[in-house]
């Protein structure tokens, strides 16, 4: 079998294998979506966070994902703080399903390391924010400030909105838009509404919901979670047949508007990266903040998986100039396959 054959096959594999009713807030976790490069090299994957369970310590909600080695973390760890870690892992110790790793990490604005656990940097899209006024004129690039004019224009209209069925229901209809998003599989696609309704209905208590409306047509949205030092973005989107519109940029200039107006200090849209997305970001004003991310092993194969270096998952061991071609070969793969994906980028 030649490459070409090789890799036609792998990613066959991947499609046929790719689930449409995926995570679910249960007790039970699964990624639904197998890699199509863990298929390209063929790796059985034994650090893949695919298994998950959740468990409540102290009044925190833990995740505990992965086989080898098992890893926990908070589960809205964007949003809490892990409190003193040397309790925590005791009682993740006594626990019935002990992991092997604990994992935390300090939040914004808090950047220098105050433990002695192994430490490694989480890179952060930031924004700080003074007024919305600064933002506009100082901290935008002129083509993000155009795009947000241009959506303004063509008659986009961004309000809150209350999560309702008929939210449920143009959620669902963006979702399910494309199966593939920033050239990788989209993780909600394939789920019916109340597949959506259940799992973004957890965190309402925190969030606030705006809505990019072309008349009465929801194109977009975005979720602003009240993180406390921050606010956070859990989640913007918009349909691609709208993309020429620009309402992610209309969605995020409410964001900015509206942690103007409610007195954050900054607003975090989770990882730094270097993509479309992170173009997106970057042209908006966010900045990058290294944050420390700290590992505390809990057994003995946490200890030997953290000098490993098990615990950053198989990817972490494709060396970068492999990682960026595999990438752009998926997304050429991705484009023939579904035509409307390689429009999907939020520029």
């Amino acid at each position: 079998m030649n490459k070409t054959d090789f890799l036609e096959r792998s990613l066959r594999s991947s499609e046929a294998a790719a689930c449409r009713d995926c995570v679910q807030p249960t007790k039970q976790l699964r990624n639904p979506h197998p890699s199509v490069l863990r298929k390209i090299f063929g790796l059985r994957d034994i650090t893949s966070r695919r298994i998950g369970t959740t468990t409540e310590i102290n009044g925190k909600r833990i995740v505990i994902e992965g086989r080898l080695p098992r890893i926990a973390k908070l589960e809205q760890e964007w949003c809490d703080d892990a409190g003193d870690p040397e309790i925590l892992a005791d009682a993740l110790r006594k626990s019935a399903n002990r992991p092997d790793i604990l994992t935390f990490t300090q939040r914004v604005p808090d950047l220098e390391p105050r433990y002695r656990y192994q430490m490694e940097l989480d890179a952060m899209a930031v924004l700080p924010i003074k007024s919305y006024d600064l933002w506009w004129e100082k901290q935008i690039e002129r083509q993000a400030r155009n795009k947000i004019r241009k959506a303004q224009k063509k008659g986009v209209v961004v309000r809150s909105t209350d999560f309702d069925d008929r939210l449920v229901q143009g959620m669902t209809s963006i979702f399910n838009e494309t199966p593939i998003r920033q050239g990788r599989r989209f993780l909600h696609y394939g789920k019916d509404s109340e597949t959506i309704k259940r799992q973004f209905s957890r965190y309402l208590f925190r969030e606030e919901i705006f809505g990019a409306y072309l008349g009465e047509e929801l194109v977009g949205f975005i979720f602003l979670a009240d993180a406390g030092k921050y606010a956070f973005l859990g989640q913007i989107i918009s349909k691609i047949a709208h993309r020429d519109l620009a309402p992610n940029n209309a969605l995020l200039a409410k964001a900015v508007e509206r942690c103007a107006q409610k007195g954050f200090p900054y607003l975090v849209y989770a990882l730094w990266l270097d993509d479309s997305l992170g173009d997106f970001k970057r042209s908006n004003g966010f900045q990058r903040f290294d944050l420390p991310r700290y590992f505390m092993p809990l057994t003995k194969n946490g200890k030997l998986a953290l000098k490993l270096g098990l615990h950053r998952g198989w990817k972490e061991a494709v060396p970068k100039q492999i990682r960026k071609p595999l990438k752009k070969l998926r997304r050429r793969w991705y484009d023939l396959r579904w035509p409307l994906a390689n429009k999907c980028t939020l520029m």
